[in-house]
């Protein structure tokens, strides 16, 4: 396993289409297991491949909130879809590894019905909500090309890019 470098905006490798993976397989599951040691490394909760530079349908998650010595819970989906989205909206001050430091209130359905490849290649679907929903929601964006502040203002997002800029110019001197 290896921590892979976070591609962050405004970069625009984080605006393409990621693609559909034929199928899971040693290759994939080492990937997966880079995108997860990256993730904590960060640290983070959910992460999509795109963030790393890898223009394929995977994302890894882990919402448990661990304490030393607790163990991981670890979330693997590949070629993630919505089958069915909630009316109901739910409001989530959200992060991103790839908008470091940044965060913007994002309404989202309350609940998602997903389906979608497991770590091991099975086809799964999941009832999700809470902070589960909005993780898948906002970790498949990624694999859309969008980013949580395109949900935003254009006033907010342009705020939030500059400042990007700006810090990044910074580390750069």
């Amino acid at each position: 396993m290896a921590i892979r470098p976070i591609i962050t905006a405004p970069d625009p490798s984080l605006k393409r289409v990621s693609e559909s993976v034929d199928q899971v397989d040693d290759d994939l599951r080492a990937l997966m297991d880079d995108m997860l040691e990256t993730m904590y490394d960060a640290p983070g909760i959910g992460l999509a491949a795109i963030q790393i530079g890898v223009p394929k349908r995977v994302i890894v998650m882990d919402l448990s909130l661990r304490e030393e010595g607790e163990p991981p819970e670890p979330r693997y989906f590949v070629n993630p879809e919505i089958l069915w989205a909630s009316e109901e909206l739910a409001t989530y001050n959200e992060g991103c590894l790839s908008v470091p430091e940044e965060f913007g209130e994002i309404d989202r359905p309350a609940a998602v019905k997903a389906r979608f490849l497991d770590y091991d290649g099975k086809q799964q679907e999941i009832d999700a909500d809470g902070l589960l929903a909005t993780c898948l929601q906002h970790e498949m964006d990624h694999l859309e090309g969008v980013l949580f502040i395109d949900h935003l203002s254009r006033i907010k997002r342009d705020m939030i890019v500059r400042r990007l800029v700006k810090a990044r110019k910074a580390a750069a001197e």
